[in-house]
């Protein structure tokens, strides 16, 4: 019986807005983790069946297929196509669940998976052009909620509201994802996943990107407490315990195990179950909770047998949200912290939290490991991962 396995991640660090990944075409970037995933590994590119990409913002440097791109830019063979997938946030996370699926169908033999999104040029919200090319969702959406636009921010108040979750509460959360991921950083635990990026200047100079830039040091809770509610007067969300707007990249190796085996290579873990979940669109961010529970009910597998949880972090009521209806151990979510301090590029985000805990399993002997995340229209992919 076929099976889907990973046989090695990479991403880059992570940029902040206007940081040393914003002038940088997503092609690029993203040629940059395809590359060093074929160096680790030794793959020959010419032996993948399909280059599969996230990407939430298809406009501009990102349209046109991002994916086929990628793999132009790469240098790889003209015969490796590349496809684009957006499940908004969660485009590269789906991205693995369809080279997973491919692999196992046996409509693949090796796939790689990921995806980019530089921000800094590509905005979020780019795509909808002012409404010159009409509005999404359109009129029978909105007739069904009310009229209601649907708005992330606004959702994730409204989930502060409903849980009762106050302003110190979640900007203590967000204090201590920076916390986490500084104490990871210094501790070297993300040095083995990062294929660092050298970026030449308009004057010249280079740089040498290796470390996620949007990690603050030092901020205070008395901080926190001094920025602005970002939705409306008397709103708990801020920029502060809110997920970044950053740039980013990265790459997975699947294929199944007897190919792994015959090329020679080790996998890191296997994907033992992939689902997808919808959720209310209004609140829109809830889909981490029925998606979780999907994944454990066609795994077979408890939360408790669950050793590490990825819960993208796109604003602290989320991930505190989760913690709530699940019942799980904080300790074990986002253990080197999350995109409050990591950074969220978006359609790159699935790949960077995929590559963060598949690493930490392999470095700490996780047999199964959860990554979920929220993603626009209301939505959620939820993967279960085991050690190998």
């Amino acid at each position: 019986m076929r099976d889907a396995v990973i046989v090695d991640a990479v991403r880059t660090a992570v940029g902040k807005r206007g940081g040393s990944l914003s002038k940088l075409h997503s092609a690029s970037l993203s040629a940059h983790v395809l590359k060093a995933l074929a160096a680790r590994t030794g793959l020959d590119p010419a032996l993948v069946d399909d280059v599969i990409w996230g990407c939430a913002s298809g406009v501009g440097m990102q349209a046109g297929c991002i994916g086929r791109a990628s793999v132009l830019a790469a240098g790889w063979p003209e015969s490796v196509p590349g496809l684009t997938v957006d499940r908004q946030c969660g485009s590269s996370q789906q991205a693995v669940h369809q080279a997973a699926a491919g692999v196992v169908s046996g409509q693949y033999d090796v796939a790689v998976a990921g995806g980019v999104e530089i921000m800094s040029a590509v905005p979020l919200g780019t795509t909808r052009l002012d409404g010159r090319c009409g509005e999404p969702f359109g009129p029978d959406v909105w007739d069904r909620y009310d009229g209601v636009r649907f708005h992330q921010g606004m959702g994730a108040q409204m989930i502060a509201d409903e849980y009762g979750l106050t302003r110190s509460e979640m900007d203590q959360h967000a204090l201590d994802s920076h916390a986490r991921a500084a104490r990871a950083v210094d501790e070297g635990r993300f040095k083995d996943q990062i294929a660092p990026v050298t970026v030449t200047g308009e004057d010249g100079t280079t740089t040498v990107l290796d470390t996620d830039e949007g990690i603050r040091r030092g901020s205070t809770l008395e901080t926190l407490a001094g920025l602005r509610p970002a939705f409306g007067e008397g709103g708990s969300i801020t920029a502060g315990n809110a997920s970044q707007v950053s740039d980013g990249a990265g790459a997975l190796l699947v294929t199944t195990s007897a190919f792994a085996r015959a090329q020679g290579w080790t996998p890191l873990a296997r994907v033992h179950t992939a689902v997808v979940a919808g959720t209310d669109p209004v609140t829109m961010l809830k889909g981490p909770v029925p998606a979780t529970a999907k994944a454990l009910k066609r795994s077979g597998l408890s939360l408790d047998d669950i050793g590490v949880y990825e819960i993208n972090e796109a604003f602290a009521s989320v991930t505190l949200c989760w913690l709530r209806e699940t019942g799980a151990d904080p300790a074990r979510m986002n253990p080197l912290g999350g995109a409050m301090a990591l950074g969220h590029p978006i359609g790159g985000s699935g790949a960077r939290i995929m590559t963060t805990l598949v690493h930490h399993m392999r470095d700490n002997g996780i047999r199964y490991g959860l990554q979920s995340m929220c993603e626009g229209g209301g939505m959620a992919n939820a993967t279960v991962l085991e050690l190998l």
